[in-house]
């Protein structure tokens, strides 16, 4: 762990007229879930595809472990991907499925078994055409797919789509299990509350550039701090003397734009005003993300590779 697990380097990808993804870098570090993050259009699904060998660069270059995709020794080994839900033909089994891709990739049928526990879907449902499958039952099985070799390295694309509230919460759980064995796992997704609760670190794109990297917590941090008190005029007032802003939140409360609670306390001490209630608000990272990408173009399919 603390190695670079992936890396892009100046990443572009031009499709005649539209730049894609403009020279893009990054780096994900071993041993941490990542959340790759960016609105609709934004370039990530092409700069996975990049990673994984699956697009050609038109400029710099992207790796795995120090090693451009299709330089790996072992990929099955190296990285498992899932970049679409379960390409499973409707009337195979999931199973026989999973067994197709093992032998494909030289792995013992035995993993199967092994990976279908692992995502709950042993039992009856391995044995289930994958054309009857949910969504969500369908993203497990993508899920296991990309753990047939045991891989170090987990990407995945929007993965909690179509999983209830229920498999959400699994889902948080695993993943955060498989990075606790020393894996990395980079993932794309929508679901930014859930994000926030899963992932150690993000990289945030937009219009197929890097606009912020680094911890949630940096990213979520500061805030405001939320007060409430009998007096609302006389600690406002208090609070301007201070250089601190007050606005009114619905409930009645104050909110001040300041992270530091204790300096709302002790402004409000001085002022002779009773508190009520003194509470830190962290930024949401849905916040972060709003502002980080606040001139956000209109949502554009990305073109193919």
């Amino acid at each position: 762990m603390g190695g670079i697990a992936i890396e892009a380097r100046g990443l572009t990808k031009r499709y005649r007229d539209v730049v894609a993804v403009d020279d893009l870098s990054f780096a994900i570090r071993q041993g941490a879930v990542t959340g790759f993050l960016g609105p609709n259009g934004a370039g990530k699904t092409t700069t996975l595809r990049m990673v994984l060998g699956l697009a050609r660069p038109s400029a710099g270059d992207a790796t795995v472990e120090g090693k451009r995709y299709t330089e790996l020794e072992d990929p099955a080994r190296t990285v498992g991907a899932n970049l679409e839900v379960a390409g499973a033909h409707p009337g195979r089994s999931g199973r026989n499925h999973l067994l197709s891709l093992a032998a494909m990739a030289g792995l013992p049928a035995s993993r199967v078994d092994e990976v279908l526990r692992m995502v709950e879907l042993d039992g009856k449902p391995a044995n289930r055409r994958a054309g009857k499958y949910s969504l969500g039952m369908r993203q497990r099985l993508g899920l296991a797919a990309t753990l047939l070799g045991d891989p170090r390295v987990l990407i995945l694309d929007e993965p909690a789509n179509g999983l209830d509230p229920q498999g959400i919460r699994w889902l948080r759980d695993f993943l955060r299990s498989m990075a606790s064995e020393g894996r990395t796992v980079l993932v794309s997704s929508h679901v930014l509350a859930e994000v926030a609760q899963t992932v150690d670190d993000v990289v945030v794109i937009h219009r197929g550039r890097l606009v912020d990297q680094g911890p949630v917590a940096r990213l979520t941090a500061g805030g405001s701090v939320k007060v409430r008190v009998a007096d609302s005029d006389k600690l406002v007032s208090a609070l301007s003397a201070a250089g601190l802003d007050a606005s009114p939140l619905p409930d009645g409360a104050l909110s001040v734009a300041t992270p530091d609670a204790a300096q709302v306390g002790e402004v409000a001490f001085a002022a002779g005003v009773p508190l009520h209630e003194l509470t830190p608000t962290a930024t949401s990272l849905e916040e972060a993300f709003l502002a980080l990408t606040a001139d956000a173009p209109a949502p554009v399919e990305e073109p193919p590779a």
